[in-house]
């Protein structure tokens, strides 16, 4: 690897800068020197030979797009010479991969759970409050300020998760909020959880209770603020139940193959592809490997690299239900005369992102080679271990919620530009330089930049991995954890009244 230009794949014609380039400077790749005809940022691509116009620019071994001119030996390659060559309707074809193999459970690498009655682990043992509608978000909050006073025992917080909906909401919209907030309800990172509504609402209590199906009622209660004198006092009445039913509650020595692990980028850049996508992707591998599971989303980002995960699904039907996941995704842009192939965000693209494969052939690394086991609908629980597909847009607070609500314990999230964010449940933020992790060490909790300066992919994968089961097991945080940071909101898909 050059220490100032990486070529990712033998097939490649444009390479990344790992440093700002200087025109008239030559640098050397694959042993051949190339002078750069422009100053070139850190993240973008310099062209390795000559791509005439309506030729493939290649990059991860597979095209990223179209020269709109003709490029030179090089040239800065990026939005003003190139486009995407996606379309909207596309044919699919399943070209079965020899894929990974689990190694039938028998890993004995293990992390420090808590049990649930109904054979869940958590990794974390809190007492959540729900919402049923965003007009009880400020009452919720205030709830979780005071609750603080009733700690004991193993309980580690009172955490309150507002969000805008739950009233004047139709269809499927309705649903979309029923759903994900049952899948919060029923985490295991909560040994307890107050469900708080008005009492108005169209997502009432009963509405709730259906969704849940049944519950432990222990675990769970119920309030509804219009039915009492003082709902701040009825609710900590309840949160003293909840904390004494599970305040008891103990680590357990769990195999690693009940972990459950979201995967998600933010904001990119130019080595994200390099470094931290393709670390998760070893991650992922891993996990995998040992029985373990990990979730993908952002569907709009597999566009342009999604016939690499639908070659790896496990057989036909999983990879029909995922043609109908990329294919539903499209209908749902076009249904809003949106464009399905929008260009990245200024962010990715200040940050060397030219178009969307290119985003998408540097995301979807985060899967690294495992099998896609399953496909699941928004709102969907995990039911089969291994990689699992998840319909969510990419929007980042959006799609870890829906990771949260489908059962991830953990999300790694990547990226190139920096975040604060947080979801319901530990997000470890994973940065694709080093100059990122010290800069907003605040915001990252894990860098990939060593990979960019030569340090063996396996070697800081096994660190990500160790990371992880230390955070599994409660004897490490995440920033978001540390400075409050939950997120949470929900797919808006309908018509409000």
């Amino acid at each position: 690897m050059s220490m100032d230009v990486i070529k990712i794949n033998p097939k490649d014609n444009v390479a990344v800068a790992l440093h700002p380039l200087r025109a008239g400077q030559n640098y050397c790749v694959d042993g051949s020197e190339i002078v750069s005809l422009a100053d070139i940022s850190f993240g973008h691509k310099i062209a390795l030979k000559a791509i005439p116009k309506d030729t493939k620019v290649i990059k991860y071994g597979h095209p990223i797009g179209y020269a709109t001119k003709d490029i030179k030996p090089g040239d800065h390659v990026h939005t003003d010479n190139i486009k995407t060559g996606l379309k909207e309707h596309q044919e699919y074809t399943y070209r079965s991969m020899q894929m990974q193999k689990q190694d039938g459970n028998t890993s004995t690498d293990f992390f420090m759970g808590f049990k649930r009655k109904n054979g869940k682990v958590g990794i974390r043992n809190e007492i959540w409050i729900v919402p049923t509608v965003g007009c009880v978000n400020f009452i919720a909050e205030a709830i979780a300020k005071k609750a603080q006073a009733l700690l004991s025992g193993n309980i580690q917080g009172v955490y309150s998760f507002p969000h805008p909906y739950g009233c004047s909401q139709l269809g499927e919209d309705h649903e979309n909020t029923k759903k994900i907030l049952s899948g919060l309800i029923k985490h295991p990172n909560a040994g307890g959880v107050l469900l708080l509504g008005l009492g108005c609402e169209n997502n009432s209590m009963k509405e709730m209770k259906e969704e849940l199906g049944k519950i432990d009622e222990n675990r769970v209660k119920f309030l509804v603020c219009q039915d009492v004198e003082n709902e701040v006092d009825s609710a900590l009445k309840l949160i003293a139940k909840l904390i004494e039913n599970a305040k008891n509650d103990t680590r357990t020595k769990t195999p690693v193959s009940e972990l459950i692990v979201g995967l998600k980028c933010g904001g990119s850049d130019g080595l994200s592809g390099v470094t931290a996508n393709p670390l998760v992707g070893a991650f992922t591998d891993a996990l995998t490997f040992k029985g373990g599971s990990t979730i993908l989303t952002e569907v709009p980002e597999m566009f342009g690299a999604e016939q690499i995960l639908m070659n790896r699904c496990k057989n036909q039907d999983i990879f029909n239900k995922t043609v109908l996941l990329i294919n539903s995704f499209k209908e749902y842009f076009t249904s809003h005369n949106q464009p399905v192939y929008e260009n990245p965000s200024p962010g990715n693209k200040e940050g060397g992102i030219s178009t969307l494969e290119d985003k998408a052939l540097g995301a979807t690394q985060k899967s690294g080679n495992a099998t896609v086991v399953d496909v699941l609908q928004y709102g969907q629980s995990l039911n089969e271990k291994g990689l699992n597909l998840l319909e969510s847009p990419g929007n980042d607070i959006v799609a870890v919620t829906a990771l949260a609500a489908c059962g991830a314990h953990i999300i790694l999230f990547t990226t190139g530009r920096g975040t604060p964010l947080g979801a319901p449940v530990p997000v470890v933020k994973i940065a694709s330089n080093s100059e990122l992790y010290e800069r907003k060490n605040a915001w990252i909790d894990f860098s990939a930049g060593d990979i960019a300066d030569g340090v063996p992919i396996e070697k800081v994968a096994k660190n990500l991995y160790d990371f992880v089961l230390e955070l599994a097991s409660g004897e490490k945080h995440t920033k978001n954890e540390d400075y409050g940071f939950r997120d949470l909101a929900i797919f808006k898909t309908g018509v409000t009244l």
